[in-house]
This record gives structure tokens, sequence and C-alpha cells, in this order.
């Protein structure tokens, strides 16, 4: 996923209620569905953060010897400065960019 090309805000936004309730009828499971997502983008930022820094990792025996490398700083930087997984995720659901399914509902439309 290309975190740079999300139209998500970076601070904290007031949203209206209704617009989270629009496809679900019911906030608390948009709620369950925007917290997965962002689960799921969180590890995605992690694992692309963790492969990123191991390219630059100096390995040594000693806890002493602690190497600054700029290069990693500037990349711990740029994950700081993206929105947070929680915003990324809420403006997904909002622009119907998530997939979700709820089998118990499903499963009560066949019978």
């Amino acid at each position: 996923m290309d975190f740079k090309k999300t139209n998500a805000p970076s601070t904290t936004v007031t949203r209206n209620l209704p617009d989270f309730s629009r496809d679900t009828n019911n906030l608390y499971e948009s709620v369950a569905i925007i917290s997965k997502r962002s689960n799921q983008i969180a590890a995605e930022m992690k694992d692309e953060l963790s492969k990123k820094l191991v390219e630059f990792g100096a390995h040594s025996d000693t806890l002493e010897e602690v190497f600054e490398n700029e290069e990693q700083i500037q990349i711990s930087r740029y994950y700081e400065r993206l929105p947070k997984p929680t915003l990324i995720a809420t403006q997904e659901f909002l622009e119907d960019k998530v997939y979700f399914r709820n089998p118990s509902k499903e499963a009560d439309r066949k019978l």
C-alpha cells in the first residue's frame, strides 16, 4: 500500500456519526470494521518500516557501540509524519474503499 497517496488528514477531524452507519446501519459495527482495517494498515506500515531500517542496520556485538545513521533517522521521521493508521482506515471506510462482510447477516439472508 502506498501511504503517500492517501488523502487522510494528519490530525483529528470531527466527523458526522450518520456517515459511519450509512453502509452497516450500525455505528458499532462500523467502528469494528475501521478498527480491524487500522490494525492491518499498522502491520503493513511496521513491516515496511522494518524492512527499510534493516538495510541500514549496523550489527555489533556490544550494546555500547551505537551508530547514528542519518538515513535511518530520515526514514523514521517520514513514517512519524504520516497519518495514523486509524485516520487512514477511517478515510478509506468513508470513501467506500474497504471491503467487509458479516457472515451472520449473510446466513440470515439465506434462511
